[in-house]
């Protein structure tokens, strides 16, 4: 064999080793953002879900229409399954934040066969003994926004719930420094996302003589955190700060603050196109937390990555630095409605169709 042929075939036999090498978890690429955290972090070896395409792909979440952000989520994760050829159905239930209905929506996934179930849990208790029941049947369950008592799940994608809230208590600490009295408006009252967001804020405050004077919960909703808001500034106006667990209360607040004609006071955000105009247009003190509304399409990523045959880890983690109004600048679209969430990976001509002004 001549040494030409020997080489050609030594750079071969490695090639082919190299593509028959299982992809490694840190390769994959779930979402911009998110890392993989180092402790009691336990690896879904390669190739435990491998299976051959076409795939079935099933979501159950904890409520399509519960407020503008996890309408997007819906969206992301359904273009994302369309811009892979090897989903040949993707399936998204929504449980209207019932428990019982999302039992029976992920019961309904394990009774089609689906190959892979993402959930974004109820309560952090609702889908344990569904997603038990679907990881022994087979079928991979990824988990997103919402963290669950049980550990059954396969992986999960987590944007750090705490972390979301220390951002916004830490901004506050900083503008009031140290001292004075808030209003807090929480999300969606037994909600694992809420509770945590809550306990990031807890961790920010402590040690401080900032004093929580109010405690509401807004559902993450603008129409119900605007009476919110009108009643506490009416009971009570005299507020140093505001910490919100959402951009659409936020907004809420901020136009009850300027229906009564008073002085904006430094009050957290979140990444939405609504939010960034107003902070732009009003030159308010703020700080926007990010919860990407793409978590959606990287739960069907996850899926896919596992059904390949990849190795992921357990637990990711999504925990972006907060936005300053520069930065929301750069992503704001004054030719798109309130209701579009920030960063998106959805398509120009998707964004336009969605939320596009009429």
């Amino acid at each position: 064999m001549s040494s030409l042929l020997k080489r050609l075939t030594l750079a071969l036999m490695i090639a082919s080793s190299l593509s028959a090498m299982p992809l490694r978890a840190q390769e994959v690429n779930l979402l911009d953002g998110v890392t993989t955290p180092a402790e009691n972090n336990p690896t879904v070896e390669a190739g435990k879900y491998k299976k051959d395409a076409p795939w079935v792909i099933g979501m159950s979440s904890f409520g399509v229409n519960a407020n503008t952000w996890t309408v997007q989520v819906a969206h992301e994760a359904e273009a994302a399954a369309a811009r892979d050829k090897r989903i040949a159905k993707f399936i998204l239930l929504d449980a209207g934040f019932d428990q019982k209905k999302q039992v029976a929506d992920i019961e309904d996934l394990i009774a089609q066969k689906v190959d892979a179930i993402i959930v974004q849990p109820v309560t952090s208790t609702s889908a344990d003994a569904s997603i038990e029941k679907a990881v022994k049947a087979g079928i991979p369950v990824i988990l997103h926004t919402g963290r669950i008592e049980s550990a059954a799940y396969t992986t999960e994608i987590q944007g750090g719930a705490e972390h979301f809230g220390k951002v916004m208590g830490d901004f506050l600490v900083k503008e009031l420094k140290g001292k004075g009295n808030i209003w807090v408006l929480r999300g969606l009252a037994g909600h694992p996302e809420d509770t945590n967001r809550y306990n990031g804020l807890l961790q920010s405050l402590k040690g401080t003589d900032i004093k929580i004077t109010a405690e509401e919960n807004g559902d993450w909703q603008y129409d119900k955190a605007k009476k919110l808001c009108e009643t506490l500034y009416l009971s009570d106006p005299n507020v140093d700060g505001i910490w919100s667990s959402g951009a659409d209360m936020t907004r809420a607040c901020v136009d009850v603050f300027k229906q009564f004609g008073a002085p904006i006071p430094p009050i957290t955000g979140e990444g939405n196109n609504g939010f960034f105009g107003q902070w732009i247009k009003d030159g308010f003190k703020s700080v926007s937390s990010v919860y990407s509304p793409a978590q959606g399409a990287a739960g069907v990523r996850a899926a896919v990555a596992l059904l390949e045959g990849k190795e992921l880890k357990k637990h990711y983690a999504y925990n972006p630095p907060g936005w300053d109004i520069d930065k929301a600048k750069k992503y704001y679209r004054d030719d798109l409605s309130a209701n579009v969430w920030w960063p998106s990976e959805l398509s120009e001509e998707q964004l336009k169709q969605f939320y596009g002004k009429k």
